[in-house]
């Protein structure tokens, strides 16, 4: 009779008592300037700030940061050549709050805060005066590990890492000289919003009907101005009132209405009525200076024998606007001109060029 034994094995898995940390996501590490130091200067202290977000709920009482040459855990620490967190102190702590910086090594910091239950989810911590490895174009990496514990010791209960790198420092050097932009013309419009003096028109203006003792002939122009002298900048309007071979136009030496019947030749920079003329002049401006003056960028001003509505005057060399002794941004001054004249006047056609004058005063 043969006789069988039967052998039983039974396999069984036992836990082993290891715990495996779960991965820290959305892990960044921006190195940010410090005073004049950029953030990614080689051998700059700076500060690091770390975004990431902690999967795991539980207690928290610590934060290890653990600065490397590669970023995996399993690898060896090798200290990035000039990199220490020695002086580092804690800044900005948000969502888990953190309360305190612990350097433990050249490479090694941790935050602490008292053990206290964390639900996870997203944290802003800042370290404050690192000190960024010295050679140029280095990466480097920082290992991210939380702990129960206060001081890092322990278990970690969630792991992760982040890089960054030092650069090449770019340094721009430009030099802005002494600067006056101006002119005249029928008309000057703006670009992007900014007065453009490269849209000027040309100079050559007709009054906008033929003389009359019964009404008053009126014509317009512009001109636009900017400057960085510290004392800003003066126009003067230079040239002679209207002739007509020897014959003239009265200019107006003392500003004052226009008068139909009386022989007249004046300007201002102003929004008149039509107590002038109709239409009332400037047409189509709503602003006799555009950008208004503001105090701070725009100072340019007019002289207050030319900002009257409905006054008028005309002297050669006098100054029309300034800048209130100050520099300025590009404004557009718009003028309008009248002519009145006598019954008398004689036939002919009536001329005159006159020159704004910008002077930059430096």
């Amino acid at each position: 009779m043969a006789v069988g034994c039967l052998a039983t094995v039974v396999l069984c898995a036992f836990p082993s008592g290891n715990v495996y940390a779960a991965q820290i996501t959305a892990r960044t590490l921006t190195l940010q300037a410090r005073g004049a130091v950029g953030g990614s200067t080689p051998d700059g202290v700076v500060n690091h700030q770390f975004t990431f977000t902690i999967p795991s709920s539980g207690n928290l009482g610590s934060i290890k940061f653990l600065y490397c040459t590669t970023a995996t855990a399993t690898d060896p620490c090798i200290i990035p050549t000039g990199l220490t967190t020695a002086s580092a102190t804690l800044g900005t702590s948000l969502i888990a709050v953190f309360t305190s910086a612990v350097s433990t090594s050249a490479n090694s910091i941790y935050i602490s805060r008292t053990m206290a239950s964390f639900a996870g989810g997203a944290v802003t911590e800042q370290l404050l005066s690192v000190h960024n490895p010295t050679a140029t174009n280095q990466p480097f990496y920082v290992r991210i590990s939380t702990y129960a514990s206060t001081d890092a010791t322990g278990t970690a209960i969630d792991t992760g890492s982040v890089a960054a790198a030092t650069s090449t420092q770019i340094a721009l050097t430009g030099y802005m000289p002494e600067s006056l932009i101006f002119c005249a013309g029928a008309a000057v419009s703006k670009t992007g919003g900014v007065p453009d003096c490269s849209t000027a028109t040309a100079g050559n203006i007709h009054f906008n009907q033929s003389f009359s003792p019964a009404d008053t002939a009126t014509a317009q122009s512009q001109m636009s101005a900017s400057t960085n002298a510290n004392s800003g900048y003066s126009i003067t309007v230079n040239g002679p009132t209207l002739t007509s071979g020897s014959n003239t136009v009265t200019a107006m030496a003392a500003k004052g209405a226009g008068v139909r019947g009386t022989s007249q030749f004046g300007l201002n920079t102003s929004i008149n009525t039509t107590g002038t003329s109709t239409p009332a002049i400037p047409i189509g401006v709503t602003l006799p200076v555009d950008p208004v003056a503001n105090g701070s960028n725009y100072r340019g001003q007019v002289d207050s024998d030319y900002s009257t509505v409905d006054q008028f005057r005309f002297v050669s060399g006098a100054e029309v606007v300034n800048s209130n002794s100050l520099p300025t941004d590009s404004q557009i001054y718009t003028v309008s001109y009248i002519v009145n004249v006598n019954g008398a006047q004689p036939v002919g056609t009536y001329v005159t060029t006159l020159s704004y004058i910008c002077t930059a005063n430096f």
